[in-house]
C-alpha cells in the first residue's frame, strides 16, 4: 500500500482531522527536551479504543511501526519517532474521557490520554484523591505516559508509584487485538498479572488504552516544612527520624540543592528565598491526615527532638507551615527548577536511585569524582530523598563553552556517575525510563538473563517489532 492510501486509510478509520502530516505533524515528532526529532509517515488520533486497535492492524498488516505518545514530556526520547524507518505516531491525546467513578469501591476508570492534573481534579470533585504527584509536568502529562514510564514523583515514599495506584488496564496489543483488563479488584489470584508487563514497558510492547486507577481518602489535614540542613546525611537521618515518629502521615521529604534555588531565583519570577540566610542545602517535607485536625504541633516536636540529639548547626533553620498559600510558595521552588534549568540550557542529567540508606553516601562520592575530573562545573542535585530517587544533573557555569563540555564528556560524566550507582547497589533510571537515551548502556546494569528474558517477552509479544521501536531495547 503505498503512503497516500494509508494516509486516506487512517483517514478512513479516525477522521480526517485526526491525521496530521508536514508542518502540522512536526510538534510530535521532536521530545520535550529537545535532545530527540524524527520523522512519520503522519500522526494519527485516534478517539477510541477500536479506532486504535483498527490502525495498529492496517500498520501491522503493512509492516509500519508505531510510536505511542501521551503528553510528549518523555525527558529520554521514548515518545518520539527515529529518523529512519517507516512509522507512525499514534497520539492518545483525543482519549481523555472518564469512564467510571467508583466512590465506594475508590476507582475510577479512565482513558489513556487524560491528562494528570484533570485526573487529580476529578478526584478531587469526588471527593477523593488520586496522589500521583509530579511536579513538573503534571498540567500536560498523560496517564497513558505516567503507566508506560511507571511514573513516580513526590508521594512515592506513601503511596507507592504507577504500578501500585494501577488495578487494571485496557491494551491493544502488535496485532490490534484489544486485551481488556480492566479489573477493579484488589484481588485476584488466578495467574500471572499481566498488567505490569506492560505497565513500564514505554510502549514497546501494546498500547495502553485505559486504565482502573486507585484512588484513596482526601486528606482534610496537611502540614509542611522548609528545613535549612547543613548536609545531605544530615535529611538521610531526619527521614528516618521523621517516619518513626509520623508514620504514615510523612508523604512527601524531597532534597534541594542551593545550586537549584539559585538558578530559580534568576529565572522564576515571585519565588524567594526561604529564610533570611542562604544555606547549601533544604528538605521540603510535607505530612498529611485524612482526620481535619492541627498537625503543625506533633511536626514541630519531631523536628525539635531530631534537633536536640543532633550536632550544633546539622539543622540551621527551619519553619512549619499549615497555611496553603505558604506551603504554595515553598513547592514552586521545588516544581520551578526544572524550568529554571531549562531556560539555563543543556545539562547532562541523571536519574538514578540507591537504597535511601545511601543517599548522602552517592551524592558525596559523585560530587567528589566529578569535581576531580572537571573543573568549573555545576551540579544540580535535588529530588526525592523519601524514596532513593535523585536527579543529578551536571553542566559548567558558563553557557557559552557548556555545549562543546557536553558534546566531548557526556559519556565520560556518566560513566563517572553511573559507576558510584552501581558501587552503591542503584538504579540508573528511577522514574524517567530508559527510551533512547539509556537504551545502549542499559545492559551494562542489567544482568544478562534479566536482558534475555526481557528480549523473549518482546519478541513473543511483538515478534516483527513494530512497536516502539528503538526505545528500551
Amino acid at each position: 500500500m503505498t503512503d497516500a492510501n494509508l494516509i486516506q486509510s487512517f483517514s478512513a478509520i479516525a477522521g480526517d482531522d485526526a491525521v496530521l502530516t508536514g508542518t502540522a505533524a512536526a510538534p510530535y515528532c521532536a521530545d520535550w527536551r529537545g535532545r530527540y526529532s524524527g520523522k512519520v509517515l503522519a500522526v494519527v488520533l485516534p478517539s477510541s479504543t477500536q479506532q486504535v486497535a483498527e490502525i495498529v492492524k492496517l500498520c501491522a498488516a503493512n509492516q509500519i511501526a508505531i510510536v505511542p505518545q501521551g503528553g510528549n514530556t518523555s525527558l529520554c526520547g521514548a515518545g518520539v519517532p527515529l529518523q529512519q524507518g517507516e512509522q507512525i505516531v499514534l497520539s492518545l491525546a483525543r482519549m481523555n474521557r472518564i469512564r467510571a467513578f467508583d466512590a465506594i469501591n475508590y476507582t475510577m476508570t479512565v482513558e489513556a490520554g487524560c491528562i494528570l492534573a484533570d485526573v487529580r481534579e476529578a478526584a478531587r470533585q469526588g471527593n477523593r484523591f488520586f496522589p500521583l504527584g509530579l511536579t513538573a509536568t503534571e498540567s500536560f502529562c498523560a496517564i497513558g505516559g505516567n503507566l508506560s514510564t511507571n511514573a513516580g514523583g513526590i508521594g512515592v515514599l506513601r503511596y507507592g508509584t504507577m504500578r501500585d495506584l494501577v488495578l487494571g488496564i485496557e491494551v491493544v496489543l502488535p496485532d490490534g487485538r484489544i486485551w481488556n483488563g480492566l479489573r477493579s479488584l484488589r484481588k485476584d489470584n488466578t495467574g500471572y498479572n499481566l498488567k505490569h508487563l506492560f505497565i513500564g514497558a514505554e510502549g514497546t510492547l501494546g498500547i495502553i488504552t485505559a486504565a482502573v486507577l486507585k484512588l484513596v481518602p482526601q486528606p482534610q489535614s496537611s502540614a509542611t516544612a522548609c528545613v535549612a540542613i547543613a548536609n545531605p546525611d544530615v535529611g538521610v537521618r531526619l527521614l528516618a527520624h521523621i517516619r518513626a515518629a509520623l508514620g504514615d502521615t510523612l508523604s512527601s521529604f524531597e532534597l534541594v540543592s542551593r545550586n537549584c534555588f539559585d538558578l530559580v531565583f534568576a529565572h522564576v519570577p515571585d519565588t524567594h528565598e526561604p529564610f533570611p540566610e542562604r544555606h547549601e542545602w533544604y528538605l521540603l517535607i510535607q505530612i498529611e491526615e485524612v482526620l481535619p485536625k492541627p498537625l503543625d504541633a506533633e511536626f514541630r516536636q519531631a523536628l525539635q527532638s531530631f534537633s536536640a540529639q543532633s550536632g550544633p548547626g546539622e539543622i540551621a533553620d527551619f519553619a512549619i507551615t499549615t497555611d496553603a498559600v505558604i506551603a504554595k510558595a515553598w513547592w514552586k521552588l521545588r516544581e520551578s527548577i526544572s524550568v529554571a534549568q531549562k531556560r539555563e540550557g543543556v545539562s547532562i542529567k541523571h536519574d538514578v536511585a540507591v537504597p535511601v540508606s545511601r543517599v548522602a553516601e552517592f551524592i558525596a562520592a559523585a560530587d567528589a569524582v566529578l569535581h576531580n575530573a572537571f573543573q568549573d562545573i555545576r551540579i544540580v542535585a535535588f529530588g526525592h530523598m523519601g524514596d532513593g530517587n535523585i536527579h543529578y544533573n551536571v553542566s559548567l557555569r558558563d553557557a557559552n563553552q557548556n555545549k562543546v563540555f557536553i558534546a566531548q564528556q557526556e559519556s565520560t560524566v556518566n560513566k563517572l556517575v553511573y559507576e558510584v550507582v552501581r558501587k552503591l547497589g542503584g538504579t540508573i533510571s528511577a522514574e524517567h525510563g530508559i527510551g533512547q537515551l539509556k537504551r545502549d548502556i542499559l545492559p551494562n546494569f542489567k544482568d544478562p538473563l534479566e536482558m534475555e528474558l526481557m528480549r523473549n517477552i518482546k519478541r513473543m509479544i511483538d515478534p516483527h517489532g513494530l512497536m516502539n521501536p528503538g526505545k528500551l531495547l
